[in-house]
């Protein structure tokens, strides 16, 4: 009996997987990328085990991404911030003329709204990559190695890894501390399915929208000392930075083409 499409696979059905049958989707994967199954490991997410999948193609480290319909986005409304995160926001950041006033509303303007929609299985790199050329060319450059960008719905999926908090890990930050130059913190590790992502908010990553950026804000918090939650904010699974994503792609955006990056997929059959 021939094997299923991988690109059907489903998170939902990968979630009820023993290792060994995970062990026999990683390998197809593998195979059919044309590349090396490096390692199948299952860790803990969400109260339950996940499986794990790298697989190596061309000197490039990928993750297993199983899809099908997943809940993205993040529903600011029914938020809840913790008194301290709160307090924090209003002396630190708007106090000094940045964000908005009601939180909220600010989080409602640079996050997608939680969303349910159907996105592939596929194999996405490790590690971001810094761009070579302008991010309207990246996507026939990645195409010469059977490659491309992913959608921001993608995006989202494999760095939220089915969590509906405002980050990765959970719903709050460390508040007496900014992400950059601590890799102590929540964000320094793999996620759940093996990427470095969220990371680093000097990491901004293209997508297959033009206007939609993830993963960071070119340093731009940090640097502009808008305060401690402000500079968390950016490493949030579903911001889109819109006032960086405009001034990309506007006329000066080529004076940003360093700050960029982008994290190459490969479709899976």
């Amino acid at each position: 009996m021939a094997p299923e499409p991988l690109a059907a696979l489903t998170f939902a059905a990968w979630r009820r997987l023993d290792l060994a049958a995970a062990a026999r989707i990683a390998a197809q994967a593998a195979a059919g990328a044309g590349g090396r199954l490096e390692r199948v490991e299952t860790v803990e997410h969400l109260g339950a085990p996940l499986h794990r999948v790298l697989v190596e193609r061309g000197g490039r480290m990928f993750a297993l991404i199983p899809g099908g319909r997943v809940t993205v986005g993040f529903d600011a409304a029914s938020w809840r911030p913790s008194a301290e995160l709160l307090a924090g926001y209003r002396e630190e950041s708007v106090d000094q003329g940045f964000g908005d006033a009601d939180l909220h509303a600010h989080l409602a303007r640079v996050l997608s709204p939680r969303r349910t929609v159907t996105v592939p299985t596929l194999l996405m790199a490790v590690e971001d990559e810094p761009i070579e050329e302008e991010p309207a060319d990246m996507p026939a450059l990645l195409a010469r190695e059977g490659l491309r960008l992913p959608t921001p719905d993608e995006w989202e999926h494999a760095c939220g890894a089915g969590a509906r908090t405002l980050f990765r890990w959970g719903d709050e930050c460390p508040l007496d501390r900014v992400p950059y130059g601590d890799d102590t913190g929540p964000h320094a590790g793999p996620n759940a399915f093996g990427l470095l992502i969220a990371h680093d908010t000097y990491r901004s990553e293209i997508t297959a929208e033009p206007g939609l950026i993830h993963g960071g804000d070119g340093g731009e918090s940090v640097c502009g000392g808008y305060g401690t939650f402000l500079s968390w904010l950016p490493l949030a699974t579903a911001n889109r930075h819109p006032d960086l994503a405009a001034y990309v792609y506007g006329e000066e955006g080529e004076d940003l083409v360093d700050c960029l990056s982008t994290r190459p997929v490969l479709d899976l059959r």
